[in-house]
């Protein structure tokens, strides 16, 4: 395998954890071969892909999504500009969705923190007996919509 890396090698150049690379390898999120010595070798390619899997947690995309778009690129060869503009075009409805609920919650997090809790009727988190729980689990106040 041409530029492979070592497990350490990925581990340090991701700043991932090599416990989590065996991870989200065992997850299917990224791929190594193995040397006649059965030792973990990975694709330099993989560095994207570790960088992704990083960056969509930190927004709170679920590995389980993850693993659904990084399926979506081809397994035969790496990835080009374009197989990964596909996968950003198919999740850009998802990610402003998720920007516009981030802003939301930021917002009522500054009227919130503003009141101080002075009037419990002008607050737009506060439910009394969990009169909303009925609705469903989660916050119900600060869902999409």
């Amino acid at each position: 395998m041409q530029e492979a890396l070592t497990i350490g090698q990925l581990s340090a150049r991701s700043g991932v954890a090599q416990s989590a690379l065996r991870y989200y390898e065992r997850l299917g999120l990224i791929r190594a071969e193995r040397t006649s010595g059965n030792q973990r070798r990975y694709h330099r390619s993989e560095l994207r892909r570790v960088a992704f899997i990083r960056i969509a947690q930190q927004v709170g995309i679920s590995l389980e999504e993850i693993r659904t778009a990084l399926d979506s690129l081809p397994a035969a060869r790496t990835p080009t500009a374009e197989d990964w503009a596909e996968l950003s075009t198919a999740w850009r409805a998802r990610l402003d969705e998720k920007i516009r609920l981030m802003s939301r919650l930021r917002d009522d997090l500054d009227a919130c923190i503003g009141c101080g809790c002075l009037s419990l009727r002008r607050c737009t988190l506060y439910n009394p007996e969990d009169n909303l729980g009925g609705e469903g689990p989660g916050a119900r106040l600060v869902l999409p919509g």
